[in-house]
């Protein structure tokens, strides 16, 4: 029986907050940066890889950009090969930070310090959401790149 939206949310919040209690102590300096050279948080060419989002996690992020009034307008000045998460602000924060999805709360990239979330924790967590995703959007194909998924909303706004 599919979940019904508020309660998916309700449910997907509370998963979002094990995560972070999870990566308590985690820190990024890729903030900090001069240039994308030294950031890899966001920046995907950098990582050479990105987030990949479920269903329920791309209806947050919907909501989110929904209640900003829309995708940011102004991107950052970067080259399009520096491929870089298209909801960062031109400052180079995330403008949907409070409802991002599970892989950008729990990414570890170099500029995190020693302190990180357990991983078999975080994989379970993962399942979870999966699970949850499954059940409030049972025809949805599954977990996709967060710049393909990001694609499929950008025409609604």
């Amino acid at each position: 029986m599919p979940v019904e939206s508020h309660d998916a949310r309700a449910e997907l919040m509370r998963l979002y907050a094990e995560a972070d209690a999870l990566a308590h102590g985690a820190r990024c300096t890729c903030s900090d940066a001069k240039g994308t050279a030294e950031a890899f948080c966001c920046h995907f060419a950098n990582i050479g890889r990105e987030p990949y989002v479920t269903a329920v996690e791309m209806a947050e992020v919907a909501r989110a950009v929904r209640a900003r009034g829309g995708m940011p307008r102004r991107r950052l000045a970067l080259a399009p090969e520096q491929r870089t998460c298209p909801l960062l602000s031109t400052a180079g924060r995330c403008t949907i930070y409070e409802s991002r999805p599970l892989g950008c709360r729990t990414f570890f990239c170099d500029g995190h310090g020693a302190a990180r979330a357990p991983r078999n924790a975080l994989l379970e967590l993962s399942r979870r959401i999966a699970g949850l995703s499954v059940r409030a959007y049972p025809r949805d194909r599954g977990p996709r790149r967060l710049t393909s998924a990001l694609r499929d909303i950008v025409t609604v706004f």
